[in-house]
């Protein structure tokens, strides 16, 4: 790996387009290749349900899933609220403890945007970060106001999707 004090900058990944947590895996395995150590934490995603889950931590990183095995469509209900903020208090833990070299957090962005966790919080979270942690920060809803303390900032826009032809997620290609 690199020197780790040539870490430290913060990645967002949002948009309605595909392929946020995509990017956000690809540099986990980049840094995995370097020997860096990666951790991630998933927001609103149930534990052994989505592809990545298994593989990512059999490449040697460490990911905890904190949603509940149910969508949330429109008002998160009490246990989804209560799911997101524990995975902020891990998040809050492991960005601070400068242990690792990569941490993401998937899907933070629309646990904000469903009101589930507050701005404010991430935004400590941000400033609080180990001085050589990496931080990426993926989901859609993805407040502007966190854009100007970040270091790389990519919208996924959405112009064509399968969904629009009535396909509906596949394993494998989104989940």
């Amino acid at each position: 790996m690199g020197r780790k004090d040539e870490l430290g900058l913060v990645h967002i990944y949002t948009g309605n387009g595909k392929g946020k947590t995509t990017a956000a895996l690809g540099l986990a395995v980049r840094m995995l290749g370097s020997g860096g150590k990666v951790f991630i934490i998933q927001f609103m995603k149930a534990p052994k349900v989505y592809g990545e889950q298994k593989k990512i931590a059999e490449c040697g990183a460490v990911i905890e899933s904190y949603g509940l095995p149910k969508f949330v469509h429109g008002k998160p209900e009490k246990e989804d609220i209560e799911a997101a903020k524990r995975a902020l208090e891990r998040a809050k833990e492991i960005v601070s403890s400068g242990e690792w070299d990569l941490v993401i957090l998937d899907e933070i962005c629309v646990a904000l945007g469903f009101g589930m966790i507050e701005a404010e919080e991430v935004k400590k979270l941000i400033e609080n970060r180990a001085r050589n942690t990496e931080l990426v920060l993926t989901g859609r809803y993805c407040p502007e106001e966190l854009f100007e303390l970040a270091d790389y900032v990519t919208e996924m826009r959405e112009i064509k999707h399968p969904y629009q032809r009535g396909i509906m997620a596949r394993r494998g290609v989104e989940f």
